[in-house]
């Protein structure tokens, strides 16, 4: 098949094409620094593509916005920290690769949808209760890592998971951001093997897709980038956490 006989096999409308666009777009503010929107990318994509076919699609461009934040914000990371979560990550993706490979696709997608409800209402918390102390111990950081490797195998849903432990440990905003890139490329590499040869998420057709909306991730991360040098927090984490739970909710019980 030709490349353009490739994108018209995916059946696309002029309106999915543009919420595809519009959800990549802001893949690139999130690996930028702009927290708080990652969950409804997942939520887009998980209605055009499937549940369990959107994370294949989703992953590849998680990494290539992966490799610019981690070149970005280098100098801040903290290898300590990495150091620590990867091992008990690396369990939750191999879990993740096992509960989601066995299971059908309407019960993937009730567990993705659970874990998107949950995270919102975490996300709720945390910004209710901002003076929070969290237990830093081994086991909090433990649990951390692993749930964060489960739900990012699952749906690339750790964000709201792994935001809770830096917030626990006081992280100053560029090494949270320069952090977290580093240990979610780790991962998400670590990951696109089982997606290519155990679930099949990731194909050559896939990849065609993913080279016609690499730009816009580009264009998001830099405009991002820009963002998080004016201002240190975005006021309009409200309006995301609203969206989000409604599209849980629907892909809970549509």
């Amino acid at each position: 098949m030709s490349y353009l006989e490739i994108l018209n096999s995916f059946n696309l409308s002029t309106l999915q094409w543009a919420a595809i666009a519009f959800a990549v777009f802001l893949l690139g503010l999130s690996k930028s620094g702009i927290k708080g929107i990652g969950i409804i990318i997942v939520v887009i994509l998980a209605f055009v593509f499937g549940e369990k076919a959107s994370t294949g699609v989703l992953l590849p461009m998680l990494i290539c916005a992966d490799i610019f934040a981690v070149i970005y914000y280098n100098r801040h990371a903290q290898w300590g920290i990495i150091k620590k979560l990867i091992p008990w990550m690396i369990v939750g993706v191999l879990v993740g690769v096992w509960v989601g490979n066995d299971i059908s696709e309407m019960l993937f997608k009730r567990l993705m949808a659970i874990i998107i409800i949950g995270s919102v209402f975490i996300m709720i918390y945390m910004e209710r209760k901002k003076s929070v102390i969290v237990p830093t111990n081994k086991w909090f950081s433990t649990g951390t890592g692993f749930l964060s490797g489960f739900t990012t195998m699952i749906g690339n849903l750790a964000g709201p998971i792994s935001n809770i432990y830096f917030l626990a440990i006081r992280f100053p905003k560029n090494e949270f951001i320069g952090t977290a890139a580093w240990l979610f490329f780790i991962i998400n590499v670590f990951k696109l093997p089982f997606h290519i040869f155990v679930w099949g998420t990731v194909t050559k057709e896939t990849l065609v897709l993913n080279s016609v909306l690499i730009p816009a991730v580009i264009i998001g991360f830099f405009v991002g980038a820009y963002i998080v040098k004016l201002i240190s927090n975005v006021n309009y984490r409200r309006f995301i956490l609203i969206v989000t739970a409604i599209g849980g909710l629907i892909m809970l019980f549509g």
